[in-house]
């Protein structure tokens, strides 16, 4: 099992960790990361190894394995992989995963902005999307993006809390998407707030501290995607 480190602490840029093994198709497992692995929307994580000789292995992304309780570092091709024992230090690509979780954190806004069932989502840079089930098929572009810009810049602190299994089963309303279901098989789940009752809802990604960080948004495209299903772009300006 890998320690998520950035589940409790998603700022951290550097941390050693022992590797626990190679598995058969050359990804590295360690026994602690800061490294998110690809799930709910959100890219897996680049950056490097660095080794005691001062050699690092580029890691071009980072996944589960299959039974999900360890996180896997894919190396980028041509690297020499270290031996199970050996102690690395992990180095975030940070400058990429801070716009991954302003985006992330964005997408959660637009979820408020446009309360709508949601049907799927994608986190990218410098753009994210999600669909809604929207049933009039109306939506007001300038009405969004000022709601956006104004829940953005209202400074509003993100924080993240645990509920048992149980307890999301007796809340249904907490969860907003209908093709990702809550990160589950632990018997508790992680949710993220943001401000005191802006939103709430199960998440397993990586966030900002504050929505002020997430500096103003545009709308993209707006395309319809079936008979009610709409797709809805924003991107970062900076």
């Amino acid at each position: 099992m890998t320690e998520p480190l950035f589940r409790d602490d998603a700022y951290l840029r550097t941390c050693e960790a022992d590797v626990v093994r190679v598995n058969d198709r050359g990804g590295i497992l360690l026994d602690r990361t800061i490294f998110y692995a690809t799930g709910g929307g959100q890219p897996g994580d680049t950056g490097h190894l660095e080794l005691d000789d001062g050699s690092r292995i580029e890691i071009a992304t980072t996944v589960y394995d299959e039974d999900r309780t360890g996180i896997v570092h894919v190396p980028a091709e041509g690297q020499n992989l270290p031996e199970p024992g050996t102690k690395v230090v992990a180095h975030l690509d940070w400058a990429r995963r801070y716009r991954l979780m302003r985006m992330h954190t964005a997408l959660h806004l637009l979820s408020v902005a446009l309360p709508y069932p949601v049907t799927g989502g994608q986190i990218g840079d410098p753009e994210g999307r999600l669909d809604f089930d929207v049933a009039d098929g109306q939506i007001d572009r300038e009405a969004l993006v000022e709601t956006l810009n104004t829940l953005a810049s209202g400074d509003h602190e993100v924080t993240s809390e645990w509920i048992t299994d149980e307890e999301l089963d007796a809340n249904p309303g907490l969860v907003k998407t209908m093709s990702v279901k809550p990160p589950r098989g632990s018997g508790k789940v992680r949710l993220v707030r943001i401000g005191g009752d802006v939103d709430l809802q199960p998440c397993g990604g990586t966030h900002v501290q504050r929505t002020s960080e997430i500096g103003r948004l545009e709308l993209g495209k707006i395309e319809n995607k079936g008979k009610q299903n709409r797709r809805v772009r924003i991107r970062l300006t900076d």
